[in-house]
């Protein structure tokens, strides 16, 4: 079998410094610094051992890799079995040493062995074993960003930017959507008493979710107010409505002012709340408290099994001017619930609101719009920025927190 010999050519590669190659020269071939420098001198040296082809391309490559010129050369056929490369490396270099220079690695000097330089005084071994890390681990330059790759973490954090301030901003305009005008905002010359007339309406029946209810109009009413507050009766926690009364037509109760209450801007002072049946006004002022008219608010319970009306009742908001039109009604149904209706504005307690039966209901100025709108739009920022976070968590490969 053909065998092949490595010879140094006593040169390095023009783009390895010679402080480089000689450490990385020393480290495979087991040689002391000052043998290692000696071998980079210019002149060819081969290295002891026969290998086959392979063996041999591949000790070439290992120390060209490292910036040192090699060659391959044929050698007569053997009957010894071939070293492995790494065998041929621990062989030692033929080197005589006593007829040899070396040349300094820092100021380039050649001078005969030693252990010191005779001209700027370092010491070769330590000299080359402080550069020795950057000779032989040479570091890999950094793989540059694949010019497609989606920038997961910069797209996180502007989603992120976006959900939080969208839905503090959601917060804020709907508390803000939720404050009174001031009285010039509204129509103050339709803001007046109720309209109570004697009603030409026959009791009549309605059915809703497969209860049969009886209406019993006692007058025609018209009412124009301002919304202070409202409760829907389908609000989960209002288990009376549906679950225990099958109360499917009192769509939602609203609580209105009017009159000198809204002009003279007492309302605004005045603290609302509703719950089941029931508005509670309250103010921590007793000179507010004399202001207030209360023969001008009344807590009704709007009735209706028409969707389009159920629509409409259902959109009014707090601070809304409403018009609405229909019948105060007592109303029943075959299970044994009943109802009755207030039919003035002065009483008090128990069974003071006014049960309507609607026929028409409209918003005639929808108070703080700007801020309504800002409303909507943040909340629906808010849920596209979520949804995009959650999509982002589910699929974007995982990165180590550094």
């Amino acid at each position: 079998m053909k065998r092949y010999s490595l010879t140094l050519t006593g040169e390095r590669l023009a783009d390895v410094k010679r402080y480089e190659a000689v450490a990385a020269l020393a480290e495979l071939l087991r040689l002391n610094l000052a043998q290692a420098d000696a071998a980079l001198n210019g002149k060819p040296r081969p290295l002891k051992g026969l290998l086959t082809l392979d063996q041999a391309e591949a000790a070439r490559e290992r120390l060209e890799r490292a910036g040192i010129g090699c060659e391959i050369r044929d050698e007569a056929p053997a009957s010894e079995a071939p070293p492995t490369a790494a065998e041929a490396f621990a062989r030692p270099l033929d080197l005589p040493m006593e007829s040899v220079g070396i040349r300094c690695p820092k100021c380039d000097e050649e001078q005969p062995p030693g252990e010191i330089c005779r001209r700027c005084g370092i010491v070769f071994a330590k000299f080359l074993h402080a550069r020795q890390p950057a000779a032989t681990e040479r570091p890999r330059a950094a793989a540059p960003e694949r010019a497609d790759s989606f920038p997961y973490r910069l797209v996180n954090q502007l989603l992120l930017l976006v959900f939080l301030s969208s839905l503090g901003l959601a917060l804020w305009s709907d508390w803000k959507g939720e404050q009174f005008p001031p009285p010039d905002f509204y129509d103050l010359e339709r803001l007046v008493e109720p309209r109570q007339t004697p009603t030409l309406t026959e009791p009549f029946q309605i059915e809703a979710q497969g209860i049969e209810y009886r209406i019993e109009p006692q007058f025609d009413y018209e009412l124009d107010g301002v919304v202070v507050s409202l409760h829907d009766s389908d609000a989960f926690w209002d288990i009376y409505h549906f679950k225990d009364w099958k109360d499917f037509i009192n769509i939602r109760d609203l609580c209105v002012v009017w009159g000198e209450n809204v002009a003279n801007g007492v309302f605004r002072e005045m603290h609302y709340k509703n719950t089941t049946w029931t508005c509670w006004i309250s103010t921590n002022d007793s000179a507010t408290a004399q202001r207030f008219g209360w023969d001008q608010l009344s807590n009704n319970h709007l009735l209706s099994h028409d969707a389009y009306l159920q629509k409409a009742i259902k959109s009014a908001r707090i601070g809304d001017q409403i018009h609405l039109r229909g019948q105060l009604a007592s109303y029943s149904h075959a299970g044994g619930f009943q109802r009755g209706t207030s039919t003035n504005r002065t009483d008090t307690g128990n069974g003071a609101c006014e049960t309507i039966h609607i026929q028409d209901f409209q918003i005639t100025r929808a108070a703080n719009p700007g801020w309504r709108l800002v409303h909507r739009l943040s909340t629906v920022i808010a849920v596209l920025a979520f949804i995009g976070l959650a999509l982002l968590f589910f699929f974007a490969p995982y990165r180590p927190f550094r």
